[in-house]
């Protein structure tokens, strides 16, 4: 009976629905915060909402600082910066705005505002976590303008270790924001391609936390669920990027596969992660592009799941023949591409990103514990497109 002894958290406050920036210096209030630090992304930082936002914080009697220094996969730099600008401010907590590289790096830097010991020493490795000063961590209100991340109801920021060209997990339960807002109107502005790849990295949480071995029938349920709204919301959100309906309920399905994913992720991220760091490729697009090498390689652990999941979703095939097929053709109608190659990557250095997918803590999760060199077949087959 051991498999059953889990221990389980479940999210925070969230509020969803249209127009609910408009709750955001409410919520910050609500934490003690009379001075917040804004932090986001370069791009957003230079768009009108950004400053609309601004201006609504100020008019309600809260003003807020900036901070935008933030790399498409944020680094430990990154992180170093955000906190010298909060302490040099005064600042007093922290608005998480953008999609999960913003994200990632305000919720670090809120984290490491209150610490004495470096970023790494709080990497997700055994009990990393207990040398936190929970006390000292600033608060944070969490609002994603892109849906796939889910980083607003997670409990971790991804960080890329410049030194050593590695992406990794800095962990603590109370990272997790104490408010989110999911308003649908800050994602209109996002174009189809990265409403196509955002939308497939929340697919590929729910996806991996769905074939998971680990005990957690809650996330399961979650997982089936997120991936339902992916199949009924995300062609229509990249077909129509002011349908706010569709924008709305893929925020939905974000949250949702960040919240069932702390059952674990698997071989995807496992991959991604490295990838991402060697090559600075999007997170979300590589997931995208893996995904039906990933499900291929565990096949024979999955085939019950995907009778399950295919039965849930609905899908005109049965079992696991249905859901590659549905995966690809998903794929495709979004024009996300079906190899690594097409996105500049080669086999160059595959023995290097098997061997760092091996002991990437997302592998643990993976229905097969695949070996380093496993790791590099897959990454090869996604070069190449053999399935």
């Amino acid at each position: 009976m051991s498999q059953y002894t889990m221990n389980w958290n479940y999210p925070t406050a969230v509020k969803v629905g249209v127009g609910r920036i408009r709750e955001l210096a409410a919520a910050c209030r609500q934490l003690g915060m009379s001075k917040p630090l804004l932090v986001t992304d370069p791009g957003l930082a230079a768009l009108p909402m950004l400053t609309e936002i601004q201006t609504m914080l100020q008019q309600d009697g809260l003003p807020a600082g900036l901070f935008s220094e933030v790399k498409g996969n944020p680094t430990g730099e990154n992180v170093s910066a955000g906190v010298a600008a909060f302490k040099q401010g005064g600042y007093d907590g922290v608005i998480a705005l953008g999609g999960g590289s913003a994200l990632d790096a305000a919720k670090a830097i809120a984290l490491m505002v209150g610490q004495d010991r470096p970023l790494w020493d709080f990497e997700d490795v055994g009990d990393n976590y207990l040398r936190v000063n929970v006390a000292a961590m600033a608060p944070v209100v969490a609002v994603p303008t892109t849906a796939g991340t889910g980083s607003e109801v997670g409990r971790a920021s991804v960080i890329t270790d410049s030194e050593q060209h590695v992406k990794k997990i800095i962990f603590h339960a109370r990272m997790l924001p104490a408010i989110v807002i999911l308003d649908p109107q800050l994602t209109l502005g996002l174009p189809a391609k990265i409403t196509a790849a955002t939308g497939m990295d929340a697919l590929s949480h729910s996806l991996e936390a769905y074939c998971s071995p680990y005990f957690h029938p809650m996330a399961e349920g979650i997982a089936l669920e997120g991936m339902r709204l992916v199949k009924e919301y995300l062609p229509r959100a990249v077909a129509d990027g002011q349908d706010v309906e569709a924008r709305l309920q893929m925020l939905v399905s974000s949250s949702m596969g960040a919240t069932a994913f702390q059952r674990g992720l698997g071989a995807m991220h496992a991959l991604a992660h490295p990838l991402g760091a060697l090559y600075d490729a999007h997170h979300g697009l590589l997931n995208a592009v893996l995904m039906p090498y990933v499900l291929v390689a565990n096949r024979e652990v999955i085939e019950e799941r995907m009778e399950r999941m295919a039965r849930y979703l609905n899908l005109p095939t049965a079992g696991f023949a249905g859901v590659l097929e549905w995966v690809l053709e998903l794929r495709q109608s979004l024009g996300i591409p079906h190899t690594l190659a097409e996105i500049g990557i080669d086999e160059s250095r595959l023995e290097k990103v098997g061997e760092m997918a091996a002991v990437d803590p997302s592998a643990g999760s993976n229905p097969i514990a695949f070996s380093a060199a496993q790791y590099s077949v897959i990454a090869a087959r996604a070069v190449r497109g053999e399935l």
